[in-house]
């Protein structure tokens, strides 16, 4: 099981996504004139600011599956909000033996986080994270443990409309300034 990481940028009709290879795998079945391989690609898509997808292709070569791979992440975009180029609070996941933690980080910290969801932040524009996985650490189970993380996350603003209170008592005044001088 090869591990990769390739960045591509890709033109849509939605705009302009950053594509990054997780993995590739390889099976093969034996039969009576040899071996059959067959390839399976992981691939997460992102525009830099705040949509994340990622999608699995299986395919009998290698660019065919990264094809189906790209197609599936353009279905599966999730809008994620950040504060600051980090999350809003500590996040959570897990998914079969994988088990994803994540924490928002200081100004300038950088994404400290290794494989799968270092590419997973890299897409989605956060500059400042600190995430450790726990358990199993297979791509695909990182990678669904991760997004089931960052769709808990809930917004200030989110939490303000469903208690029907003013964003500035859910955080205080800073945030509450922020959001009023970007809405005006």
């Amino acid at each position: 099981m090869a591990e990769q990481h390739r960045s591509n940028s890709k033109d849509n009709q939605d705009g302009q996504y950053q594509q990054k290879l997780i993995t590739v795998m390889r099976t093969a079945k034996v039969v009576a004139g040899g071996r059959n391989f067959r390839f399976a690609a992981v691939v997460v898509l992102g525009d830099g600011q705040s949509m994340v997808g990622y999608g699995r292709g299986k395919a009998k070569e290698v660019q065919e599956a990264i094809r189906k791979a790209t197609e599936m992440a353009k279905k599966n975009m999730i809008r994620v909000h950040l504060h600051k180029g980090t999350v809003f609070h500590e996040l959570e996941a897990s998914h079969g033996a994988t088990k994803v933690t994540i924490r928002p980080s200081a100004q300038g910290s950088g994404i400290i986080a290794g494989g799968p969801m270092r590419a997973i932040f890299e897409v989605l524009g956060v500059q400042n994270i600190s995430a450790k996985c726990f358990g199993s650490t297979r791509a695909m189970n990182v990678v669904h443990a991760t997004f089931k993380a960052l769709q808990s996350m809930q917004s200030p603003f989110y939490i303000a409309e469903k208690r029907g209170l003013p964003v500035s008592h859910i955080l205080g005044h800073e945030l509450s300034e922020e959001a009023s001088n970007e809405s005006a």
